[in-house]
């Protein structure tokens, strides 16, 4: 696959676990990259800047766009508000995209969404035509995540046909790295004695897909870019539940995980790869290998 560059690139979200790497990957690879963020705090700009990121303050709950450059070429949109008011969860996630898009212009813009859109089935892997649905309202704390990522999808796609831009919406599934992930979490909890929810219908299965494959697989999806837009799945080669990971971060670190089974947590989503796979693209990092590597990095004090 041809690497992106000599581009001018806006990546939002960039102080997040996933834009941010690959952001920097980008700027090292010849492009000009903008990495957009609301940097209230001004010491997060450094270590971007650091690794030759240009940064931007933006606000997309509010549209506000006034350091953002002329010329964008390629925009990967990573920005989203995990809050509990509707309003701001819809302001941020759907339509400041879509002001953004109206704003720039590009030639490619990339969004990425979730498989939190997807209504569960059982452990049925989940095709990009399947019903949608609110999977993430029985979660605590998250009752508008999955409905503003669907409607964002729908701004967005709206959006990229009226202004002929070539889109792609990836739904990604449990992206982790070296230093962060829904593990990271479990892990605090088993070193406490804390049971780890699983869902009631086990086992809580998705398809996690490390840092470094989310940065490998950039190209692979803006080659899907097109008017209309296309959607299509994102996540690792390997399907892994919670259940999974955290005994083998319990066989790593001698900690025995122990579970609670409810109703209150997100279910099974897995989805289904194939037009991810159509592109040419696999990931490499088996989450094994991604468990052991974010414990090596993490937290070295619990190897065994």
């Amino acid at each position: 696959m041809e690497q992106i560059t000599n581009k001018r690139v806006l990546v939002t979200g960039v102080t997040g676990w996933v834009a941010g790497p690959v952001a920097t990957a980008l700027a090292a690879n010849g492009n000009t990259v903008f990495g957009a963020a609301r940097f209230r705090d001004a010491t997060q700009r450094e270590p971007l800047e650091a690794q030759g990121v240009n940064t931007i303050s933006i606000d997309l709950q509010k549209a506000r766009f006034d350091e953002v450059p002329n010329d964008i070429d390629v925009i990967l949109n990573f920005a989203v508000a995990k809050v509990n008011d509707f309003d701001v969860a819809f302001a941020a996630n759907a339509e400041g995209p879509a002001a953004l898009m109206e704003l720039c212009r590009p030639e490619m813009f990339l969004h990425c969404s979730s498989t939190a859109v997807y209504a569960p089935d059982d452990h049925n892997p989940r095709l990009e035509t399947d019903a949608l649905g609110d999977s993430h309202r029985p979660m605590p704390g998250m009752p508008t995540y999955s409905i503003s990522k669907i409607a964002a999808e729908v701004l967005v796609k709206y959006t990229a046909k009226r202004l002929g831009i070539p889109a792609v919406i990836a739904r990604l599934n449990v992206p982790y790295g070296d230093a962060y992930g829904w593990m990271t979490f479990h892990l605090m909890m088993m070193e406490r004695g804390i049971p780890v929810p699983v869902h009631v219908n086990q086992p809580t299965s998705y398809t996690p897909i490390h840092s470094d494959d989310i940065v490998r697989s950039i190209p692979y999806l803006l080659s899907l870019a097109s008017v209309p837009t296309t959607i299509v799945n994102w996540g690792g080669e390997e399907v892994a539940g919670i259940e999974d990971w955290c005994n083998e971060l319990g066989r790593l670190t001698g900690i025995t995980p122990q579970f609670a089974p409810t109703e209150s947590t997100i279910a099974a989503i897995i989805p289904d790869l194939t037009k991810l796979h159509s592109t040419g693209f696999r990931s490499q990092v088996g989450w094994r290998e991604g468990m052991l590597r974010q414990l090596t990095v993490s937290r070295p004090d619990l190897l065994k």
